[in-house]
């Protein structure tokens, strides 16, 4: 299973490089279903791995001009308080167990996998539906914005994922940019929400298995490489149905498994 799970890391990173947004949502059951990785510490891998891949998208997206630093820093900062306060907070205080039904124990475990399947099948909903198209001129919001950035760093603080797909609907609607920059944007947004959520977990003393961190964020690469070289010929939003479909397929498949199984 942990060959199928290298494998699977590369559509991590094409998903990033093709649509800005999606990879962290396979990130988790990848490492918890294929590396047999705790959910809560599967959530700190998933910080490192989209968030170096992230990184190195950034890198290639900055030499293409998709970067827009400002829409960025606005968005980002709110999260980051909101990452620091539900990791290193919040998410400490939850009980290993939070109730019992009948004999079935439901634990920390499970809310994590059951909220990441829902949150899934809502991303899907929102890739498989089409978008509006945007009207040209508007000037950018900054304060919808960051209260955005704002719910975006809950999610991410909870369950390790980079919420690219609400930071690119929020970068086009209200920062008004083009849907490369808001690609582009939004990495850089996912890097940094990412590398405070991990470095929050450094400080508060989480194990770590390096070696197999960069192996998949390395797979995860070629992905985001093979992804952003796509890119320039086919535009991701076309890509967006189909990975949707799959990604709600996948969500049904882990609820499933985690209230029936």
């Amino acid at each position: 299973m942990e060959y199928f799970g290298y494998l699977a890391s590369i559509i991590i990173g094409l998903s990033l490089g093709l649509i800005g947004g999606g990879g962290s949502i396979l990130t988790i059951p990848i490492l918890v279903y294929l590396f047999q990785i705790d959910p809560e510490l599967a959530t700190t891998y998933s910080l490192f791995i989209v968030g170096v891949t992230s990184l190195l998208g950034c890198i290639s997206h900055y030499k293409l001009g998709n970067l827009q630093l400002k829409s960025a820093l606005y968005f980002a900062i709110p999260s980051v308080f909101s990452i620091l306060i539900i990791r290193e907070v919040i998410f400490p205080q939850i009980a290993t167990t939070l109730f019992t039904i009948a004999t079935y124990q439901v634990s920390k475990n499970d809310l994590i996998m059951i909220v990441f399947s829902i949150l899934m099948m809502a991303a899907a909903i929102a890739m498989i539906r089409k978008s509006k198209p945007i009207p040209e001129g508007l000037k950018t919001n900054y304060i919808q914005l960051g209260v955005i950035g704002f719910v975006v760093g809950i999610v991410t603080g909870f369950l390790g994922a980079g919420g690219g797909f609400l930071i690119i609907p929020a970068l086009l609607f209200f920062a008004n940019l083009p849907m490369k920059q808001a690609v582009g944007t939004s990495l850089l947004i996912i890097f940094i929400n990412s590398s405070i959520g991990f470095a929050g977990d450094l400080y508060i003393g989480t194990a770590i298995d390096y070696r197999l961190l960069l192996v998949i964020a390395a797979m995860a690469f070629v992905g985001m490489l093979i992804g952003i070289q796509i890119s320039k010929k086919i535009n991701g939003a076309q890509l967006k149905p189909i990975f949707g479909w799959f990604v709600l397929i996948m969500g049904a498949y882990i609820i499933t498994r985690e209230l029936f199984f």
